[in-house]
């Protein structure tokens, strides 16, 4: 059987982004090596290898998260698991893309550290609800964003 190493240049949107010290010989362009026996042709090979590796971000993130509680000893139970768990990660995964960019790529583990599991204080007055986020948080922004795109601006007065 054939192999054979099929490596992808993508040009740095950012070359200031190389961390100092690192001596790249060629900071303007990454590179991403793949050995195959795949015997499509190079470009679609290529392209194959790269879906691969996004599902298998997914499963990592999923075991990481709801998956690590299977297997159950009844089947109707992992089956409702799966289920809820593929639906909680889509939604979160929403989330992400709503509250920006960071988010968007941000795993689900990193999206409920930061915008779900938030220390609020919820009081209510002159018959309102209002949300007390914590002083100086880091994610608020990204938080009133997701708020705003789900809830919407608060109604004016």
């Amino acid at each position: 059987m054939n192999a054979r190493l099929i490596v992808r240049r993508v040009k740095r949107l950012n070359p200031g982004t190389v961390p100092a010290g690192q001596g790249e010989l060629f900071s303007a362009y990454r590179y991403h090596a793949v050995f195959t026996d795949n015997p499509q042709p190079m470009l679609q090979a290529e392209k194959t290898h790269r879906q691969h590796a996004v599902i298998e971000q997914v499963n990592a993130d999923l075991k990481a998260g709801p998956l690590a509680h299977l297997p159950s000893g009844s089947f109707a139970a992992n089956s409702a698991w799966l289920v809820l768990a593929t639906m909680a990660f889509n939604l979160t995964r929403a989330a992400g893309a709503l509250a920006g960019a960071f988010h968007a790529k941000a795993t689900t583990g990193t999206i409920r550290a930061q915008l779900i599991a938030v220390p609020m204080r919820l009081a209510r007055s002159a018959r309102r609800l209002q949300l007390h986020l914590p002083r100086d948080w880091p994610w608020q922004t990204a938080w009133a964003q997701l708020f705003d795109a789900t809830c919407g601006p608060p109604a004016t007065a």
